[in-house]
């Protein structure tokens, strides 16, 4: 037996709020792999593929903070298609669970045991995967194959939030500008400052200190 592939096919995500801790919330998350067994009946035959799904659950408690408003948005109630209305959210965190497809690292075969938690229900669009229904109804005793995986995950709860982004109205000049094209070009060049560092090369403590040490320069 040979683990040969993993893929995650879907996370069913639960998040319910934390009591007697406000703004904590509980996220449940059942994730579902589909993995592939390279199976050696003997050494002469070839491998023979199969698939197989697998679950795994995992509880995190993810801090979401509070929404005491009533979010409306402009989707159509099923309850009220016929009127011109809005759904309701009671503004709750979601969970958004990011997730790369996990690493095999080992597969053997073994017996079932007591600690044994038997999955009660594998949902249909993830037995459609493998084309079929998927046994889950295994007893102590029977062969089944037990996986190591390695999964990375990033779990986040988001929510709509407000932002203030400051807004500026267009200003109105309060003054009209007057038109240069009148003034006499003597006039325009007496308001010219007389440029007395052009005439001046700078010196270089002006620059980057005379390389000397001393304060001489800095001092005149």
């Amino acid at each position: 037996m040979r683990l040969r592939s993993a893929e995650v096919l879907n996370v069913f995500i639960d998040v319910q709020p934390v009591n007697f801790n406000k703004g904590f919330f509980s996220c449940d998350l059942t994730f579902f792999f589909l993995l592939g067994f390279d199976l050696f009946t003997s050494p002469k035959n070839r491998a023979t593929c199969i698939n197989g799904i697998t679950t795994y659950s995992k509880r995190v408690i993810l801090y979401g903070s509070e929404g005491n408003v009533k979010v409306f948005s402009s989707t159509v109630s099923e309850e009220c298609s016929n009127h011109n209305t809005t759904s309701r959210s009671n503004n709750c965190p979601k969970c958004v669970v990011q997730a790369v497809d996990p690493v095999p690292l080992s597969a053997r075969i073994g017996e079932l045991r007591d600690c044994y938690e038997n999955v009660c229900c594998i949902p249909e669009c993830v037995c459609n995967c493998i084309g079929g229904h998927v046994a889950t109804d295994l007893q102590c005793g029977e062969p089944t194959v037990f996986v190591t995986l390695g999964l990375f995950t990033i779990i986040q709860l988001i929510r709509n939030v407000q932002m203030l982004i400051p807004v500026y109205d267009f200003c109105i000049p309060e003054k009209a500008c007057t038109d240069s094209a009148n003034d006499q070009p003597c006039d325009a060049f007496k308001k010219i400052k007389f440029p007395t560092d052009d005439f001046f090369p700078p010196r270089p403590c002006d620059i980057s200190g005379c390389g000397c040490g001393c304060n001489n320069c800095e001092e005149e």
